[in-house]
């Protein structure tokens, strides 16, 4: 009887170990979505990559800045002041059928003490040599150092205008508005000014003339530089001539540079320069700018810029000049700065 029962045990047992359970249904967990990793655009050259989602590449850059500067009045009466610098700039870039369309945006903070000023430092869309928005004009562009004076005001405008550009030759016209800029005793502000420049290279030769209109003021200034690959280093040579005071020229109505940039190893630059200006308008006259360049005198200057290259994207550059006014006093000022890129 025991031996029956042990049997019909273990058959129950086996019965119910084949059958199948029948229970809640099982929950099934859901496959997660497919992630697009950021790829790399390499169509318009390093440090892009895609837009999630999007055919648009996008560059982020920027640098920031820590300079010291010396010289009379840099702040109020102070002899020196010390400026703090961030600035980050957004580049978009995909194709079309005319060919890359470009968008770009600049913010800049800088720092005075606990002041601290945000702006937007430009704004423009770029397509098929067309650009609008606010931008620097080729006015911006000047020599490699730093005590040079080659324009006047503001070069940053809200403007339009075409660049053609074929290998080593570009040609463009512009339209700027002058709302930051001179204007003469009894006007308001200015209205627009219109530019053109030709500049290009060929060999070790690189160049640029430009020249503008200020509507407003009824007088202009044109300027040419001109850059060689001489020896270790670059000669620049530069040359501007306004026919009064304006909105892109106004320090002097004539005035030639000249600078050496002596690369002297792979970190170390060092980059003298010269100036001369024919009727030169004084710094001195708390910023007031005579209606002409009549009866003005002259003044010169020279200065020295060096650039270090500490490790890679740290930079530091210091730079003095002395100028010598006709009738007034020498002026003697500059600058220490040190700079991250990214």
């Amino acid at each position: 009887m025991n031996i029956r029962m042990v049997m019909l045990t273990s058959a129950a047992a086996l019965a119910a170990a084949a059958s199948p359970v029948f229970a809640a249904d099982a929950i099934v967990a859901a496959e997660p979505e497919a992630v697009e990793y950021v790829r790399v655009c390499d169509a318009y050259g390093t440090g892009y990559f895609y837009i999630p989602g999007t055919e648009t590449c996008l560059k982020v850059g920027g640098y920031l800045r820590f300079e010291v500067y010396g010289g009379p009045n840099q702040k109020g009466t102070s002899d020196w002041n010390a400026r703090t610098r961030a600035q980050v700039q957004f580049t978009a870039k995909s194709d079309t059928e005319y060919g890359p369309l470009t968008g770009v945006i600049v913010l800049r903070n800088n720092g005075d003490n606990a002041s601290t000023t945000s702006t937007l430092d430009s704004a423009y869309i770029d397509i098929a040599g067309l650009r609008a928005g606010l931008f620097y004009s080729w006015w911006d562009d000047d020599l490699s150092g730093e005590p040079d004076v080659l324009s006047s005001f503001e070069t940053l405008h809200n403007s339009i205008r075409y660049q053609y550009e074929s290998g080593d030759f570009y040609a463009g016209v512009s339209i700027d508005e002058l709302e930051d800029g001179y204007y003469k005793t009894g006007e308001g502000s200015n209205n627009f000014g219109v530019g053109a420049a030709v500049g290009g290279k060929f060999g070790a030769i690189s160049y640029q003339v430009i020249g503008s209109y200020d509507s407003d003021n009824e007088e202009g200034a044109i300027r040419g530089m001109l850059f060689a690959d001489i020896g270790p280093g670059t000669l620049g040579l530069a040359a501007v001539y306004a026919t009064g005071p304006n909105s892109y020229y106004s320090q002097s109505e004539w005035t030639v540079a000249a600078e050496y940039a002596a690369k002297i190893t792979d970190k170390w630059t060092i980059t003298p320069m010269a100036q001369y200006f024919g009727n030169y308008v004084s710094d001195m006259d708390n910023g007031a700018i005579p209606s002409s360049f009549d009866g003005l005198g002259d003044a010169w200057k020279v200065g020295v810029t060096v650039d270090y290259q500490i490790v890679d994207n740290l930079y530091a550059k210091a730079t003095v000049d002395y100028t010598d006014v006709d009738h007034e006093d020498s002026v003697t000022k500059g600058f220490f700065r040190l700079q991250r890129a990214f």
